[in-house]
């Protein structure tokens, strides 16, 4: 684990086709054979088009269990997220989160969720 990859922030929901769009052209860049893509059990989440593009750059995908927050590490990153974008909402722009996430932080939300690294 190297730290929060292929970030993306968008103004809105993740719908399907927006995932889409974040799979083909964000995580395609950071995956590599071997990869695990963890996704919750969201209709969404669930597209054949995501599927594919996963197996097709070498990666495995999986679906968490339906209802099992303490199984997705990131849920504790939007936490983390959400506090630091909270002071800024008057303001017209916020400033990105993402650089203040360390690769340490990271391994500690996947270990706390019961994901270890090999």
């Amino acid at each position: 684990m190297i730290g929060l990859e292929a970030p993306w922030v968008i103004d809105g929901p993740i719908n399907a086709q927006a995932l889409r769009a974040y799979v083909a052209t964000e995580l395609i860049k950071a995956l590599k054979p071997g990869d695990i893509v963890i996704l919750d059990n969201l209709g969404s989440h669930k597209g054949q088009a995501v599927r594919d593009i996963v197996r097709a750059a070498g990666a495995r995908l999986f679906f968490l269990p339906p209802y099992s927050p303490d199984l997705n590490p990131i849920e504790k990153l939007f936490a983390k997220l959400k506090h630091c974008i909270r002071p800024c909402r008057q303001t017209i722009t916020t400033p990105s989160p993402t650089p203040q996430v360390s690769p340490n932080e990271c391994n500690n939300y996947m270990e706390s969720a019961g994901y270890k690294s090999t």
